[in-house]
């Protein structure tokens, strides 16, 4: 790529969009039903719970300091057309499932999937650049990694990380009473459609979007917080379902109460929709008692990238969005 040619806008050499691209949550659970090991012993959490992160008791066995291992890996396709952006934004993304779990990220790997004939190979570069910068704020290591040659651009992270498996934050240990808490406005799925469609830039939901749920993470561990999940490709309402059908409780959302990003509802009425976010609601709907429109609903199902996390507990600084409750018919009251 010479200076005077235009740079590719990489979001056009994808199908998807970041977390939007994920395979449908229904259809993903119906593959894996049959595969799913039992925990036990040193392995901790496994699929079972559609939990965050894999966690391996590593030592502490016989009375000594305990660790786990926090175990993930994620990647999607170009969510922005700024490649630097983009890597900053699947780091961050890959990075948030160790920190859904209570953990502190130690290492992690680079997977990188680029059209070498179609896009020019400098601009991965960049890419790598973006995730070597997020993770090096993390405290993170980041150590070589794995790429190939592929019709379609993709990057992400496998991130390992450490916890204390004591103090883990799961989405299956939610209990009724608690309040929830949103630590990231919702809204980046439609956005992030809206730059696809049109090459606007949103500086604040790239800023969201690069932010480090370490912060919330902590501050739910120190505030005693068990259970947490993080909120990206299923949206809102796909998370909040998987943590409340795991706990074996339900959940209540005042929707006015949810906060969304500036452009995010004027987008929205603009027809911005992510096909993802229309997947999410599908999977959900049978489980929801709804007192809004579905305008609302479809605005809560919105797949995120790099979203912030779903607490079951109050966070200071944090807007409380609902609550657990004891199971009821409807696994979530939308009111």
């Amino acid at each position: 790529m010479t200076l005077a040619e235009p740079r590719p806008r990489l979001t056009q050499y994808a199908a998807g969009g970041g977390c939007a691209c994920k395979v449908p949550p229904g259809e993903l659970e119906r593959v894996l039903g049959a595969l799913t090991p039992p925990v036990g012993d040193d392995l901790l959490v496994g699929v079972e719970t559609g939990d965050d992160a894999a966690v391996v008791r590593l030592d502490g066995l016989a009375g000594g300091p305990s660790r786990a291992i926090v175990m993930t890996t994620d990647f999607f396709t170009p969510v922005v057309d700024d490649p630097y952006d983009w890597g900053r934004i699947a780091a961050t993304n890959a990075l948030s499932d160790v920190y859904a779990m209570g953990g502190e990220p130690l290492v992690a790997v680079n997977l990188l999937a680029w059209p070498r004939d179609r896009i020019p190979f400098e601009l991965a570069a960049e890419v790598l650049r973006g995730g070597a910068e997020v993770s090096a704020a993390a405290g993170c290591h980041l150590a070589g990694g794995h790429s190939i040659d592929d019709p379609e651009p993709k990057y992400g992270l496998a991130v390992t990380g450490v916890a204390d498996p004591a103090r883990l934050l799961r989405n299956d240990a939610g209990v009724p009473g608690v309040p929830l808490t949103l630590t990231k406005p919702l809204g980046l799925g439609i956005l992030n459609n809206r730059h696809k469609a049109t090459g606007e830039i949103f500086v604040e939901a790239v800023e969201t979007m690069t932010t480090l749920n370490r912060e919330a993470s902590r501050a739910a561990l120190a505030a005693g917080v068990v259970c947490a999940t993080d909120v990206t490709g299923f949206g809102l309402l796909g998370h909040l379902y998987k943590l409340v059908r795991a706990s074996g409780v339900s959940a209540v959302i005042d929707a006015a109460a949810v906060p969304y990003l500036e452009a995010a509802r004027p987008s929205y009425a603009a027809g911005y929709v992510p096909g993802g976010s229309r997947r999410n609601l599908d999977w959900v709907r049978p489980h929801v008692e709804s007192r809004v429109d579905e305008d609302e609903l479809l605005l809560l199902a919105d797949a995120q990238t790099s979203g912030g996390l779903l607490v079951a507990g109050e966070l200071p600084g944090h807007p409380v969005i609902g609550e657990l409750i004891p199971a009821a018919e409807a696994a979530i009251i939308v009111r």
